[in-house]
């Protein structure tokens, strides 16, 4: 099966893939340093040259939101939309209009912002595990981390309170964007003193790992409803819990009490602190490994694939609307191959 899938960010020329790939910029935008105007213009570029060849497709898969759905509405190659965000006002009226298109959710939370849309499935995201080395104990002497953008969405006000309230070093990491740097200046610089309160900045993908792994626990104290958040994952491969806001999807990415734990408010998340030591660093991993792997993942879209493919060749009279003999369709299902 043929299916070009499009990113959230560019594809850029240095990228790695299995499948083939034609580039929409040389590398990334943030090292070109170009405009958010230039960025949308890049991401344009991208989508015409996608859907251009819409007919070479048996189905095309964005992650770029709403700037795919006119596009999609312009082919009668299926086209299979995974939102990875939020839905602001304007944003949110575009995906009304165009809820007819097919929709796969990161969580079932998600599917409350906007349920009128053509829901197929629900598919987690994922991570590689094996990239992820288990810490047995966290290390002494403890420290709590926070892994995530300096936004007030994602909380690192709030992390910091939690940890001056329970008297523990905070170790914090994360970019800070333009749109974010006077958030970061006016509220979180200040209260940074490289003893309690750490700030790491960007780091790579072994320093971060190190910094969940030897974790007590890992703070994720959302102020919006995040539709899911790969760091929760991230952290429990690792063995560590995560303390986390009950908004969004975390009450079905956490197990209360056997991997983390979550709260209302800042008093509920510092009142469980104390029970971190409770949790079973390795049922943190192993809950990974039952819900949130690559192949999981994978398996999820190649069954929305199938069924989408399926839908098509119905439509157009073919072979699946004449045929009923299960070992073939079983054969053709096997055949799709996701690069």
């Amino acid at each position: 099966m043929r299916l070009p899938c499009l990113p959230q960010q560019i594809l850029t020329a240095d990228s790695h893939t299995l499948g083939t790939l034609e580039p929409g910029a040389e590398k990334g935008l943030r090292h070109l340093n170009v405009s958010p105007q230039e960025a949308m213009i890049y991401l344009q570029m991208q989508l015409n040259k996608a859907f251009e060849r819409a007919d070479e497709f048996d189905i095309i898969h964005s992650h770029v939101g709403q700037d795919a759905l006119p596009y999609a509405d312009w082919t009668t190659t299926s086209t299979l939309h995974t939102i990875h965000g939020f839905f602001p006002q304007l944003s949110m009226q575009m995906f009304k209009q165009y809820s007819h298109q097919n929709y796969v959710s990161i969580s079932e939370a998600q599917q409350t912002s906007i349920e009128e849309l053509n829901y197929i499935a629900t598919v987690y995201n994922a991570i590689a595990v094996e990239k992820y080395p288990f810490y047995s104990q966290p290390e002494d002497p403890p420290y709590l981390a926070f892994l995530g953008r300096m936004s007030q969405s994602k909380g690192p006000h709030l992390a910091i309170e939690i940890a001056k309230q329970v008297g523990l070093p905070l170790k914090m990491a994360g970019k800070v964007d333009s749109l974010n740097q006077d958030f970061f200046n006016q509220t979180i610089a200040p209260l940074i003193d490289d003893q309690q309160i750490i700030f790491l900045g960007e780091v790579s993908h072994g320093q971060k790992t190190q910094l969940l792994g030897g974790a007590l626990g890992t703070l994720f104290p959302i102020t919006w409803d995040e539709p899911f958040g790969l760091v929760m994952i991230e952290s429990m491969a690792c063995g560590t819990p995560v303390i986390a806001m009950a908004r969004g999807a975390t009450p079905e990415i956490i197990i209360e009490g056997e991997t983390g734990f979550l709260g209302n408010d800042i008093e509920e998340l510092v009142a469980v602190i104390p029970r971190i030591a409770n949790i079973k660093r390795l049922a943190c991993r192993h809950h990974v490994m039952s819900h949130f792997t690559v192949k999981q993942m994978v398996d999820g879209y190649e069954t929305v694939y199938e069924q989408l493919l399926r839908e098509t060749l119905v439509k157009k009279g073919n072979v699946f609307s004449m045929i009923s003999d299960s070992n073939v369709i079983n054969e053709l299902s096997l055949s799709i191959n996701v690069n």
